[in-house]
């Protein structure tokens, strides 16, 4: 049986960090016998007197949040010796010694394909996320994404409307949601999958947890997909911590005049594997599934992934159709619509009211785009 107060007590001792965590486990075994442990033996395991003066001090008052917060519906804690535990996080450096998790730990245990972008996507680059994720979530992979706005919300929204559910992992305690108005999403996932974070109760979210939170995010995957990023970009850190943890990385690739693709386009040069569809990333992936159908019957690729619109266009009029063509994926404002189109601002307006109803483009900031 996991002594669940000891490791949430040596959790909670100042100034030690998962680095001496592991320490303290590889030299006594488990977390009762460190807490018991002489300052000799401590200070042998490479404590500072400052740390150990701390952990000999340590009361069950430090975990009452974390305890209160686990007597509740859903809540789990997964310590590094539980089965739940997911096996690929295991491998990276500094694995966390414990996940505190709202929802269903079994998901943890599903194959898995992070996904991440930008928080201010362009319009298309938030649809072809949320096709990719549910297309994937179709074919057995449980999506993984950070629960931030833009590209990560639209990727968690897609893969909730797929089979295989999503994990949201975040850098701060469970029980605040961050951003606040993504608290109905986080509802949805922790119900149809997990919020899962190594932090302790009550930490607020904080800029330098973010990027640590990244490498989470690509060890628990066996793949990352950087759908739009751009040149400096955190969704870069979180492809790059699966490179270094010997993982896939995919990447969209956009317009060169976007400057949200040269992120993609980046990583590209550096060696990731170019997507145009879901399928692209099955094929990558169908050795690790463990759905055996979807090698066999991979998703069909999300129908916005391609810029070919045979169907709406063939039910547009002719001048419908010549509009359409001034736009792409890049958002345009109208005066730059109507220099191109030829048509006045008047018609311009007109037509694209039309066409935003049938939807056929959307509106974002002032600026249009086909979809």
């Amino acid at each position: 049986m996991i002594d669940t107060e000891a490791w949430l007590l040596l959790h909670r001792v100042p100034g030690l960090g998962a680095v001496s965590y592991h320490r303290l486990l590889s030299h006594f075994g488990e977390p009762r016998a460190a807490l018991n442990a002489r300052g000799a033996d401590l200070k042998h395991a490479g404590l500072t007197q400052t740390v150990i003066s701390a952990l000999q001090t340590i009361s069950t008052d430090a975990i009452a949040r974390d305890l209160d917060w686990l007597a509740q519906d859903q809540h789990h804690l997964i310590c590094l010796c539980d089965s739940r535990y997911p096996p690929l996080l295991k491998h990276i450096d500094e694995p966390p010694p414990l996940l505190y998790l709202r929802g269903d730990p079994e998901y943890l245990l599903q194959p898995q394909l992070a996904m991440v972008g930008s928080r201010n996507p362009t319009a298309s680059g938030e649809r072809t996320a949320r096709e990719f994720a549910r297309h994937l979530a179709n074919a057995g992979i449980t999506i993984s994404s950070g629960l931030a706005t833009g590209i990560d919300g639209a990727c968690h929204q897609g893969a909730l409307q797929g089979l295989a559910g999503t994990v949201a992992l975040v850098a701060h305690g469970l029980d605040i949601v961050y951003p606040a108005s993504h608290r109905q999403l986080a509802e949805q996932i922790a119900n149809h999958g997990a919020i899962v974070s190594e932090m302790a109760i009550g930490t607020e979210p904080q800029r330098g947890l973010f990027p640590r939170r990244n490498r989470l995010i690509s060890g628990l995957s066996l793949g990352t997909l950087v759908v739009e990023a751009a040149f400096r970009s955190g969704s870069l850190i979180t492809a790059r911590h699966a490179m270094e943890q010997g993982r896939e990385v995919f990447a969209i690739p956009g317009s060169i005049h976007n400057p949200l693709a040269r992120g993609c386009h980046q990583l590209i040069r550096q060696g990731a594997k170019l997507v145009e569809t879901a399928d692209d990333i099955l094929e990558e992936l169908a050795v690790h599934l463990a759905h055996s159908s979807a090698s066999t019957n991979p998703a069909q690729p999300p129908a916005d992934s391609h810029r070919q619109y045979p169907q709406k266009q063939a039910e547009l009029d002719p001048d419908h159709k010549k509009l359409l063509k001034c736009l792409d994926y890049e958002p345009l404002a109208i005066d730059a619509i109507v220099e191109c189109s030829g048509y006045t601002a008047a018609e311009v307006a007109s037509m694209l009211l039309i066409l935003e109803l049938e939807g056929s483009v959307v509106c974002k900031a002032g600026r249009y785009t086909r979809v």
